[in-house]
């Protein structure tokens, strides 16, 4: 740790949540920014903070693993959209914690669909580095991640559970990430056969939030099952960074559910909407929906509202409030995490306070 007691950060990648997080680092009264690690090119030598539009903060960006090495940092914040998992080995075996809002939740979506090239599962390899350096590697976001955890603390007064069901319910026009939504299907023919295989490879993380919450419960699931509905777009949408003909996909609901005996028992809901003119069309919450259905049953909104005098005119800034809330749950537990034992862990082990944001004083 630096000097001062805070907890020295080097962060990865600065595109849209990475941008946000720069700003949060310097923030904060307990973590120092010591180095930012980019793959773009052009990224490479410039200050972070002129990077990410916030004036100079006095971190220059690099870009190989061994910059990050020299900078000893207690902890590597990796912000890409795809895990860099020869990245997490390198800096995890020379005793550095890594927390990734990429992809990683229990493990189980990167070692099922996503092998080594080993042949090995990515847990293994993560596994085996966080014991040779005797670090730590979590994984986490808003959602898969937080949403989780809010499912399980809503149990905590339920003395018989029969069913969970977990909902991200957005509108999700105010992500302008063109290579995103064109990877999932978004804007192509809606009897487009690619478009389920499209919509799991790029959400089967969320398998990873129900397993989290079946470790929680001890509940020992058959399977995770993944079901999907359509929506068309019933006319031609153009968002003016995106365009959707009409017939085309412009909205999706997804489940992922755990089964026992044939029985959904905990599920995560994504009723994602690009337009609302699709065929059919979901209405849509814009938050977070935790339903316990048992003995009492639960009904929770999770709301997120931007901060006082807060400009919503600007698309961009509506945007970021996303990436607000999907990047500090993983800042908020740094502290937690380097304090926590070697290995991978999960936010099933660690403490309450782990989640805990900070008052302004």
């Amino acid at each position: 740790m630096s000097t001062s007691g805070q907890i020295r950060v080097f962060q990865v990648a600065t595109g849209n949540l990475g941008t946000e997080m720069i700003g949060r680092i310097q923030a904060h009264p307990d973590l120092e920014l010591v180095g930012l690690h980019c793959y773009t090119p052009d990224k490479i030598g410039r200050d972070a903070g002129e990077i990410v539009g916030i004036g100079p903060v006095g971190v220059t960006a690099t870009g190989t693993v061994e910059e990050i090495l020299a900078a000893r940092p207690d902890v590597l914040t990796f912000h890409g959209v795809f895990p860099d998992e020869d990245l997490y080995e390198k800096v995890l075996e020379a005793g550095i914690d890594v927390i990734t809002t990429a992809d990683w939740i229990t493990g189980f979506h990167r070692d099922t669909n996503h092998p080594h090239p080993s042949g090995r599962k990515v847990s293994e390899i993560i596994a085996a580095a966080c014991e040779r350096g005797g670090s730590t590697f979590y994984g986490t976001g808003m959602n898969p991640g937080l949403c989780q955890i809010l499912g399980i603390v809503h149990t905590a007064d339920v003395a018989e559970i029969e069913n969970i069901v977990v909902t991200e319910s957005v509108d999700v026009s105010c992500h302008h990430s063109v290579d995103t939504w064109k990877a999932v299907g978004y804007g192509r023919p809606v009897d487009d056969p690619t478009i389920p295989d499209s919509l799991y490879k790029y959400t089967a993380v969320f398998a990873d939030s129900v397993h989290l919450m079946a470790d929680a419960f001890d509940l020992e699931l058959d399977e995770v099952a993944f079901r999907y509905e359509l929506g068309a777009c019933t006319k031609d949408v153009d968002l003016g960074w995106y365009s959707m003909p009409k017939g085309s996909l412009g909205a999706s609901y997804i489940k992922y559910q755990g089964m026992v005996d044939g029985v959904p028992r905990i599920e995560t809901h994504l009723e994602w909407q690009m337009t609302p003119h699709t065929d059919p069309a979901w209405q849509i919450k814009g938050c977070y929906i935790t339903q316990v259905t048992g003995d009492p049953s639960i009904y929770s909104k999770h709301m997120i509202f931007p901060r006082k005098g807060f400009d919503l005119s600007n698309p961009e800034n509506f945007a970021s409030i996303g990436m607000t809330v999907t990047g500090l749950p993983a800042l908020n537990s740094i502290t937690s995490v380097v304090a926590a034992r070697p290995g991978i862990i999960t936010s099933a082990d660690l403490p309450l306070r782990a989640y805990a944001g900070r008052f302004k004083i």
